[in-house]
């Protein structure tokens, strides 16, 4: 009779983790979708800096020219790093579809260690122009060249911060719907500054120079 009487109790336990479970994976789509708008509208952020920064492209105010102050070399490294994380981060996605913790956090670390390595560079490039008297303040050019570069800057180091946050919750929880669903959306947004800074390195560094 006893054991009967067991039985029943362990049922509404299994059907609430189904429940919760289920939970979880339905709240994938709508927080995919959010994070989408909210990508659309970071697009028109940048979109507006980079129109900022073609209407002013020319004013140098008797100051600097871009050849005269960008090193495409020490630009293409960065891009490259940049480039590559976004490779390592992909290479991440199929260990997580799979359930294997291990390797996602080891390519996470390395795209995290990738983008440490940009934002490096950039701020060397940035003390070293405003050292060279090519600060924001020395001409409208430089002004909205800073602005739309840091802009992006600040989003690559938001982006390391939430892997670092990642690689906390992937060694405390492990994979489960909640850091997939995270790890998702961290990829969504790190593939989206890849494209943005191909734009700027085409459009500011690039044609800057050449023109």
């Amino acid at each position: 009779m006893t054991d009967h009487a067991l039985e029943p109790q362990a049922e509404p336990v299994w059907h609430l983790t189904e429940e919760e479970e289920h939970h979880d994976h339905g709240a994938a789509g709508p927080t995919i979708l959010g994070f989408w708008i909210y990508l659309m509208s970071d697009a028109l952020i940048f979109a507006s800096l980079f129109a900022m920064f073609g209407v002013v492209a020319s004013a140098y105010a008797g100051g600097p020219v871009p050849r005269e102050i960008f090193d495409l070399k020490l630009v293409a490294l960065n891009t490259g790093l940049l480039l590559a994380s976004s490779i390592t981060f992909g290479e991440a996605m199929p260990h997580m579809e799979a359930g294997r913790v291990g390797p996602v956090r080891f390519w996470l670390a390395l795209t995290g260690l990738l983008g440490a390595g940009f934002v490096g560079i950039e701020l060397y490039e940035f003390s070293h122009l405003i050292a060279e008297n090519a600060g924001p303040d020395r001409s409208a050019f430089l002004s909205a060249f800073f602005t739309l570069v840091g802009t992006h800057g600040a989003h690559v180091t938001i982006g390391l911060v939430w892997i670092v946050t990642m690689l906390i919750q992937l060694g405390q929880h492990g994979l489960n719907a909640a850091t997939k669903r995270r790890l998702i959306c961290l990829s969504m947004f790190w593939h989206f500054l890849d494209i943005i800074w191909i734009g700027v390195f085409t459009f500011v560094y690039l044609y800057g120079v050449i023109r």
